[in-house]
């Protein structure tokens, strides 16, 4: 897809280390945005950081607790006054506690809710009221295909991206009349660390893919995984201005796992 960026906008990317977030950090950098990285993961931040401008790309390392509010406010400050203004910005980090609701321990629900919603929250307060002023932005959040199918297990997990989903679309509602669009990335089944852990065993692929009707879930259709470009190419679009006229909408990238519904 030729990109319709321009080199000047800059862009903030949570959970960039790794997964997801470190795709979508490297496709918008060779779109020719300048990437502000944010994750918890301060040495692979600025190793990738490194490899960027190895490769002639424009990037720095913010190294952030997206759940500190203060931080957050700081940082993002700190972008606009050394990087420029804040065009995009993609919330990607987020966190996954499993456990059936009787063994759910508190504090992994809470820190589903503080990194997958809240965090989502602190960062696009503190981005949105400097993009109001300019009347142009767009954010984009990636969420997850659970938010809106019920799994067994990740009831943590599946609500706090729901409530990140529904706090996206309010947000895209109420910044409309300024010119910022927002939108929601919904991956199904996605080749990262974070799928990784649900797999028994070298196995764990193939049983995806085919389903398992013993805990209520669909194979995928497309009879393939996810790879973290496919979602980070569908940021690229809803970033640019290709995606102009489209706000407030979830579009899911998960092979048909769940049959359309979004």
């Amino acid at each position: 897809m030729q990109s319709t960026l321009s080199s000047k906008k800059v862009a903030i990317v949570t959970g960039a280390a790794g997964g997801i977030g470190e795709a979508v950090a490297r496709e918008l950098a060779k779109s020719g945005m300048f990437v502000a990285l944010m994750d918890k993961e301060e040495n692979a931040l600025k190793n990738l950081e490194v490899d960027l401008k190895k490769e002639g790309l424009q990037a720095a390392a913010y190294p952030l607790d997206i759940c500190d509010r203060p931080a957050v406010e700081e940082t993002v400050k700190r972008i606009e006054e050394n990087d420029g203004p804040i065009e995009a910005l993609i919330n990607v980090a987020g966190v996954m506690r499993m456990g059936t609701v009787d063994r759910l321990k508190d504090e992994d629900w809470d820190e589903a809710f503080a990194v997958n919603s809240t965090g989502v929250f602190i960062l696009s307060r503190a981005v949105s009221r400097r993009m109001i002023p300019r009347e142009r932005g767009s954010i984009v959040t990636v969420g997850s295909n659970a938010a809106f199918t019920p799994r067994i297990s990740l009831s943590a997990y599946a609500a706090s991206k729901a409530a990140a989903t529904m706090f996206t679309k309010c947000l895209g509602l109420e910044l409309a009349k300024y010119n910022i669009r927002c939108n929601i990335v919904s991956p199904g089944s996605t080749d990262t660390e974070m799928l990784r852990m649900l797999w028994k065993d070298d196995s764990g692929k193939d049983e995806f893919i085919r389903g398992v009707p013993e805990s209520y879930r669909l194979g995928i259709p497309l009879k393939k995984i996810a790879t973290p470009q496919d979602i980070a190419n569908t940021v690229l679009f809803l970033v640019s201005n290709q995606s102009s006229h489209i706000t407030m909408q979830n579009i899911c990238v998960d092979g048909g796992a769940t049959l359309g519904i979004s």
